[in-house]
């Protein structure tokens, strides 16, 4: 309910929603009136009683009755203690279950899971089983109305801490990481469609107070989105790593093989942890291919090719994964994932990969991150002085920055690469002893391009 506006005027709780037998009742329609007055001004602790009669006797009147008594119920809550703050808490669940039976087109069975969830995690009221047996049934039974980025998160976590507690197998606790990820990834692309769309508008100063609104929500959004997926990467660790997924998909391989979704994740997994130089890994590539030649399987030939040093037909891979696709975002996908298998052995070809994902899907804000990365590892190559070595790191920076801009979700962190390159840039006392203030520095390796140095 926490994203759900609460603010109601008094006009519409007196005029919307009534019933003929309801409007019949003065009671319920003066204690509606009275507790609205209260709660919009905060005074929930007055608001209560009235509220109280008026959820109980008359539910539907209005949706007021689930908006205020939520926020009512969660202050009571909060000053409270004890046994009576389990029975606010059993109203305040009760409540969630009676908000989709007399509001069925305003409430979700995916919003009353998760509100309840999460109401039980933060009062300690519900063990790991629970939690993830709630938001499971609501994840898989209304998946397009499961939004919330901390009930996603928890959803995670408490599977993970099942797996650990030996109550979940770890092939569970994979499947619903790819689950979540994509579904993070998706809300956010909700989110960078609506941020590349203003950005250009933002930059020249012509956004209406309404469109500032909107992108401002956008990217804070996306900010958590971004934060909850770093912490879903981070919750499932080492669970991920080479040591664990070998033996794994060993054991299940000859079970699974014609399973497509379970070689495909196996093989995407082993590829994005650099897996690629265990047999197992073109086993299950080659399963894949079989199964499903789709793109994604020509990105892990030309790994595989790449890393037998045939850098000519990797390229040839990676260009029919990239043909194969139609969907731009996961074109943008498969090139960036292209850029980051070459970016070793050609920064120039990794940049070229890099810059295509970014023009098939704008809000590509990793692809931008990448080519700063490259542009910050060629330091030593883009200069004779050590003042135009240093100065690529103001290129990477900008670029850095960019990265956070197009896609808020990886901001934090592109922010803080681009501090970490501004430091190793020339230094104040470079740019006075220089004389370089102002001027323009150009760099002749392949990163090509200039930068101006700053004015002191």
């Amino acid at each position: 309910m926490k994203k759900r506006h609460y603010l109601t005027m008094i006009t519409v709780v007196m005029l919307t929603g009534l019933s003929m037998a309801q409007a019949q009742n003065p009671e319920c329609m003066t204690n509606l009136s009275i507790y609205a007055e209260h709660a919009k001004v905060k005074n929930y602790d007055a608001a209560y009683e009235p509220w109280k009669m008026v959820y109980e006797s008359c539910p539907d009147i209005n949706k007021a009755n689930f908006s205020y008594g939520e926020k009512i119920l969660e202050h009571k809550i909060d000053k409270s203690s004890g046994a009576e703050k389990d029975r606010f808490i059993q109203e305040l669940l009760s409540l969630y279950d009676n908000s989709i039976k007399y509001f069925p087109t305003n409430y979700t069975k995916a919003d009353v899971a998760i509100d309840k969830a999460l109401l039980l995690y933060d009062n300690k009221m519900a063990s790991d089983e629970q939690l993830f047996s709630m938001l499971d049934k609501a994840f898989k039974e209304d998946r397009e109305n499961f939004t919330n980025p901390k009930a996603l998160y928890l959803y995670f976590s408490s599977l993970v801490d099942l797996h650990g507690a030996g109550k979940k197998d770890l092939q569970d606790v994979f499947d619903t990481y790819d689950d979540v990820t994509l579904k993070l990834d998706e809300e956010n692309q909700k989110l960078t469609d609506v941020v590349t769309k203003l950005l250009p508008k933002d930059s020249l100063g012509t956004l209406t107070k309404k469109e500032s609104s909107i992108l401002k929500a956008a990217t804070v959004n996306s900010e958590s989105f971004g934060k909850v997926a770093s912490s879903v990467d981070s919750k499932l660790g080492a669970l991920a790593d080479c040591d664990n997924l070998i033996p794994l998909y060993e054991k299940n391989y000859e079970a699974r093989k014609s399973d497509v979704k379970w070689v495909k994740g196996a093989v995407g997994r082993m590829f994005s942890k650099d897996c690629t130089d265990d047999p197992m890994f073109r086993k299950l590539f080659e399963a894949q291919l079989a199964l499903d030649p789709s793109a994604d399987a020509y990105v892990y030939g030309g790994a595989l090719k790449l890393q037998s040093g045939d850098m000519k037909g990797a390229i040839a891979d990676y260009n029919k994964a990239a043909e194969l696709e139609t969907n731009s975002y996961k074109k943008s996908n498969i090139l960036y994932k292209i850029a980051t298998s070459v970016r070793r052995s050609s920064p120039s070809q990794a940049r070229n990969y890099a810059l295509k994902a970014i023009e098939a899907n704008a809000s590509n804000g990793k692809a931008y991150l990448l080519i700063a990365n490259l542009y910050a590892g060629s330091a030593n190559d883009c200069g004779s002085t050590p003042f135009e070595k240093r100065a690529i790191y103001w290129k990477a920076a900008e670029m850095a920055r960019k990265a956070g801009r197009v896609d808020p979700a990886i901001s934090g962190h592109a922010n803080q690469t681009a501090v970490s390159y501004e430091a190793k840039a020339p230094t104040k006392e470079m740019i006075f002893s220089s004389g370089m203030a102002g001027k323009t520095v150009s760099f002749s390796c392949w990163v090509g391009g200039s930068v101006t140095v700053p004015n002191l």
